[in-house]
């Protein structure tokens, strides 16, 4: 993937560890709590991690955050460095596991997603509550936050979520070419599997953050889901990082990689605003 350089070669060094794991290895182990492993539902992979900082923020906030992996991989454990760096802040941080391929197919991770949701907000409050994700990740939150029926269906109000933030996210890419992609959405050109399909009044506030440099998901994605925001009438705020890869807006919120993009500071920026 794009840009990965120093610390992909740093985990080769060092037999083979995953950047994440590297990444995490330099995470400070203190100003939080963590829960591991709350079930939210009743399969193996619908389970949570839930961290509480040390120093909450008065106003309660939190952060439910969905990871990438192409929808075929990923673990809640991989982000401990997101949490942290959130947690820093002083927002309760969620991060659920859901179901993959092949074991499921879509919708049933977004699905998943809308049940994580519901968990978090009846523990938190949906008022307090903002929905953010990266890449595949970003997908489920995206079209958890449009005009969607997934979290009505999970007993929770979209419009009481006060925003999304979309990092790398893919919202408008079809037709599908990939054959393994098409078996997971079940045809290579079903509107219905893009964020951008459902981007209709009424729309909660949104942050789309995206590398210039992405080769993994275009940049175009994030444009064309703003403009679509706009035309809605809803807030929405746009920031694309020149020569920025994919794995980079994620990976900067370690205290390691900050320098690599912004992402850290404009994402607590905007959700001290809103």
């Amino acid at each position: 993937m794009a840009r990965r350089g120093f610390i992909a070669s740093l985990a080769a060094f060092l037999n083979g560890c995953s950047p994440a794991a590297l990444l995490n290895a330099t995470v400070p182990r203190k100003g939080f709590t963590l829960e591991p492993d709350i079930a939210y539902g009743a399969q193996p992979r619908q389970k949570l991690d839930l961290y509480r900082p040390d120093k909450p923020r008065a106003d309660g906030k939190a952060v439910i955050f969905f990871y990438g992996g192409t929808w075929d991989s990923g673990s809640k454990s991989d982000y401990l460095f997101v949490a942290q760096a959130l947690c820093a802040s002083g927002y309760t941080v969620v991060i659920p596991d859901y179901r993959i391929y092949p074991e499921v197919r879509f919708p049933a991770f977004v699905q998943d997603g809308a049940q994580a949701v519901r968990w978090t907000s009846d523990r938190v409050g949906s008022g307090k509550l903002f929905v953010i994700g990266h890449s595949a990740g970003a997908h489920i939150a995206l079209l958890l936050m449009t005009n969607t029926p997934y979290l009505a269906a999970a007993g929770v109000d979209r419009m009481k979520l006060p925003g999304v933030i979309g990092l790398s996210g893919p919202y408008d890419f079809l037709p599908l070419t990939s054959a393994k992609l098409i078996n997971i959405f079940g045809g290579a050109n079903n509107p219905d599997v893009e964020a951008i399909t459902f981007a209709q009044a009424p729309l909660p506030p949104a942050l789309l953050v995206h590398g210039a440099a992405d080769d993994i998901v275009y940049p175009r994605n994030s444009e064309h889901l703003a403009a679509a925001w706009q035309k809605a009438g809803a807030p929405v705020e746009l920031k694309l990082y020149p020569g920025v890869g994919h794995i980079d807006v994620v990976a900067a919120f370690a205290d390691l990689l900050q320098s690599r993009a912004p992402t850290r500071a404009d994402v607590q920026a905007w959700l001290d605003k809103h």
